[in-house]
C-alpha cells in the first residue's frame, strides 16, 4: 500500500528573515533550554569532523524535542567576504520521520545564538544594567546588540574590534572604543563575539556585577577568556556534556555553576549578589537549531 509523501518546504535565508523574530524566538530557546536541562530533550553532543586541508569544520547536529530534524554546519573561521558558518537544517515529522522542511541554518544559527545569550541575560544580568560593551563587529555582535535590547534598557552601547569596530557604530548608532578594555571597563553586560582562538577578554577590566555573554572559541584549545575572568566569574553554560567537551574555556574553568536552562525552570537560582560577576559561556546546542526552524515552518505553513 503507498501513500502520498508530504511536499517537503524549501525555505532559504530570505524566508527565514520574513519568517523569525526575537520576540517569538527569545521565549522558545529559553523553554528548549530549560527542556535541556530537564532531561526532556534527545540530542548528543555534535559530531565535528576537521576539513583539515582547509582550515574548517565540519558537524552533524541532531535534536528531537516535540521538533525534530538535524543541522548540517560548516565552520571556516578563516573565511574572508563571506561568512564563516553555513548550514540546512532539516525537519521531519516526528510521528512519521517524513521529511517536512529544509531551509537554510547560517540566519538561524546566527539568531539562535544571540537568542541564547538574551536568555542568559535576563536570567543572570542585574535588572538596572544600562551599558553594554561588545567585542567584535561581525554578525554576531549585530544579533546581540538587536536581541539584547529586548531584554536590558542600555543608554550606551561600546563597541570594539580588531577592524570594523568604526563602520560598526556607525551603521547601529553605537560608540567605537580603540581598545577592548575601553568597551568593557564600566559595562553592566558584556558580549565577546570577536572570533578569537586567544583571550580578547581581560577579568581584570571586569566591573563587580558584570554579566558576561561568550559566544567563540568553541574547541578544545581555542580560548577567548583569560584566566582572570574564569577565576572571577560564576559559570554558566547552555549544555554541561557539550561545553565541557568543545569549550576550552569551560576546561579551564573546570567548575560549572549550572546550566542556563536550570536558572530559567527555577531548579538553580542565578545570581546571588549585587557584585558577582555572572558568565554564560555558550557553545551552541542542536535543541536551539531544532526549535528555531520549527517556528520557521509553522511561521511558513500559517502564511500560505
Amino acid at each position: 500500500m503507498s501513500g502520498v509523501s508530504t511536499p517537503i518546504a524549501i525555505l532559504d535565508e530570505q524566508d527565514v528573515a520574513r519568517l523569525l523574530h526575537y520576540r517569538e524566538l527569545i521565549p522558545a530557546v529559553a523553554t528548549a533550554l530549560a527542556d535541556l536541562s530537564a532531561g526532556r530533550v534527545v540530542q548528543p553532543v555534535r559530531s565535528v569532523l576537521p576539513i583539515t586541508p582547509h582550515q574548517g569544520f565540519f558537524a552533524v547536529m541532531p535534536a528531537y524535542a516535540g521538533a525534530l530534524g538535524a543541522k548540517l554546519v560548516t565552520f571556516y573561521p578563516r573565511n574572508e567576504g563571506i561568512p564563516t558558518h553555513h548550514a540546512v537544517i532539516v525537519l521531519l515529522r516526528p510521528e512519521t520521520g517524513e521529511p517536512i522542511a529544509m531551509m537554510d541554518g547560517r540566519l538561524i544559527t546566527e539568531m539562535r545564538t544571540a537568542a541564547a545569550s538574551a536568555v542568559a541575560t535576563q536570567q543572570l544580568a542585574r535588572p538596572e544594567s544600562s551599558v553594554l560593551g561588545i567585542l567584535g563587529s561581525g554578525v554576531q555582535a549585530g544579533s546581540h546588540l538587536e536581541a539584547l535590547r529586548l531584554v536590558r534598557s542600555f543608554s550606551e552601547v561600546r563597541v570594539w574590534s580588531p577592524r570594523n569596530a568604526k563602520a560598526f557604530a556607525e551603521r547601529h548608532r553605537v560608540k567605537a572604543t580603540t581598545t577592548p578594555e575601553e568597551a568593557v571597563r564600566g559595562a553592566d553586560v558584556v558580549v565577546v563575539a570577536a572570533n578569537s582562538q586567544v583571550p580578547v577578554l581581560s577579568g581584570r577590566w571586569l566591573s563587580p556585577g558584570t554579566h558576561v555573554n561568550a559566544i567563540g572559541a568553541t574547541r578544545p584549545e581555542w580560548r577567548e577568556l583569560d584566566d582572570e575572568v574564569l577565576a572571577r566569574a560564576r559559570l554558566y553554560v547552555d549544555s554541561r556534556a557539550a561545553a565541557t567537551k568543545e569549550s576550552g574555556d569551560v576546561i579551564a574553568a573546570r567548575e560549572v555553576v549550572a546550566e542556563i536552562g536550570e536558572v530559567v525552570a527555577g531548579t538553580h537560582p542565578g545570581r546571588r549578589t549585587a557584585d558577582e560577576i555572572t558568565l554564560f559561556k555558550s557553545v551552541g546546542v542542536a535543541v536551539e537549531d531544532v526549535v528555531s526552524a520549527a517556528l520557521v515552518y509553522q511561521a511558513s505553513q500559517s502564511a500560505r
